[in-house]
C-alpha cells in the first residue's frame, strides 16, 4: 500500500530540558558531534512556554529541576497528546520517579553517569519512533480524506466489503440489486484510490486503528 504523505516532515530537534548549564553545555555538544539539532532550556516552563505542537524529535529532560521536574513536564507533554517521545535522565534514587514516568508514557530513561554512546543511541531510536508516528498519521489523515468523499451507501457498502461480504450477500443486506452493488464498489475503489480488495481492506484498517486518538 503507498499512500503519499500529506505532512511536511520537519526537521528533527532534540530539546535538552536541564537547570544546570553545564549539563546543557555537555549534551548540546555531544549531540551535535553527530550532526543533531539541539535546542536547550533551562526548566520546563521555559520549555511549555516555547513548545510547538508540530515539533519533531525528541525531549531529554533531567528528572529532578526546581519548579516543575521532569515527571511533571512529561506528564503535561503526555496530556497534551505530544508525538514527542520523552527521555528522563535520573540519578540511582531517582529510579521510581522514572519508573513513574514511563508508566505515564515516558519513552525511556537513562541513568546517570551515563555512556555516550548508550544515549546517542536512545535519542536515536527515539527520533525514529517520532518520524514512524509522524508517518502513520500522515497515512491516516490521507485515508480519511479519501474516505470522506464516500457517500452514505458507498460508506455502507465499504463496510460490508471490509467484512469479507460477496456482492450478492452485500446486496440482499442492503435491499440492493447486485449491478447496483457493482457500482458502488467500484465508486468505492475510485475514490479511495485503492488498487486491489487487499489494498482496500488494508486503509481500512489502518483507518479503524485511528479512532479514539488525537
Amino acid at each position: 500500500m503507498v499512500i503519499e504523505p500529506t505532512m511536511t516532515e520537519k526537521q528533527s530537534v532534540v530539546c535538552v530540558v536541564d537547570d544546570d548549564p553545564a549539563v546543557r553545555d555537555s549534551l548540546s555538544w555531544l549531540l551535535s558531534s553527530v550532526d543533531l539539532d539541539v535546542e536547550t532550556f533551562s526548566s520546563a516552563q521555559e520549555f511549555i512556554d516555547a513548545y510547538d505542537p508540530d515539533q519533531q524529535g525528541c525531549v531529554l529532560v533531567d528528572v529532578r529541576m526546581p519548579g516543575m521536574s521532569g515527571l511533571e513536564l512529561q506528564e503535561e507533554l503526555s496530556a497534551r497528546g505530544t508525538n514527542l517521545p520523552v527521555i528522563v535522565i535520573t540519578g540511582h534514587s531517582d529510579v521510581q520517579m522514572a519508573v513513574r514516568a514511563m508508566k505515564a508514557g515516558a519513552f525511556d530513561f537513562i541513568e546517570k553517569p551515563f555512556n555516550d554512546q548508550a544515549l546517542l543511541d536512545l535519542v536515536q531510536k527515539a527520533i525514529e519512533e517520532n518520524k514512524a508516528t509522524i508517518r502513520v498519521q500522515s497515512q491516516q489523515n490521507e485515508i480519511r480524506n479519501r474516505f470522506s468523499s464516500l457517500s452514505p451507501r458507498e460508506q455502507e457498502v465499504l463496510e460490508l466489503i471490509v467484512a469479507g461480504e460477496p456482492n450478492k450477500r452485500i446486496a440482499f443486506n442492503l435491499s440492493l440489486s447486485e449491478k447496483t452493488v457493482e457500482a458502488h464498489r467500484a465508486k468505492v475503489m475510485d475514490k479511495t484510490r485503492a488498487g486491489s480488495l487487499a489494498e482496500l481492506i488494508k486503509m481500512a484498517t489502518l483507518l479503524s486503528s485511528a479512532k479514539g486518538n488525537p
